[in-house]
């Protein structure tokens, strides 16, 4: 099963999905601030990664940028996670280099869609929408 780099500084949100997504399956690698995501993406080299915006150390716009500049680590497909769900956040994460948006609280079978889509499509531009999954 693939694996999924998660870049999250709260705690019981890392503690609540890691688990989650480790019982679908998925090894689940975790960052507790965007400086160490960044590390972690380029040694773990995950499948995806699932990325929040407001982080410590580096916030997770500028870990984007970093990570889709580096040859290594640009092809890794990154979902944005926030909390902050206007439009124009949205496009802020795309324009950062993001390739999905998720918004916070997770609703899992949302987010597992778009990690399915991400994974069988990592250009982020799927032939056909992700049938819905059951938590």
């Amino acid at each position: 099963m693939a694996k999924i780099l998660l870049v999250e500084d709260n705690e019981m949100n890392r503690d609540m999905l890691s688990r989650r997504l480790e019982r679908r399956g998925f090894t689940v690698i975790i960052a507790a601030d965007g400086g160490v995501g960044v590390e972690q993406a380029r040694t773990a080299a995950p499948d995806l990664i699932l990325m929040d915006m407001s982080l410590p150390v580096i916030d997770g716009w500028e870990a984007t940028r970093i990570l889709k500049a580096d040859p290594a680590t640009a092809k890794i497909p990154i979902i944005a996670l926030t909390a902050h769900a206007m439009a124009e956040d949205r496009a802020k994460a795309m324009a950062a280099g993001c390739d999905d948006f998720d918004t916070k609280p997770v609703e899992l079978p949302r987010l597992l869609g778009k990690i399915d889509a991400m994974l069988k499509n990592p250009t982020g531009t799927p032939s056909a929408p992700p049938a819905p999954t059951q938590p």
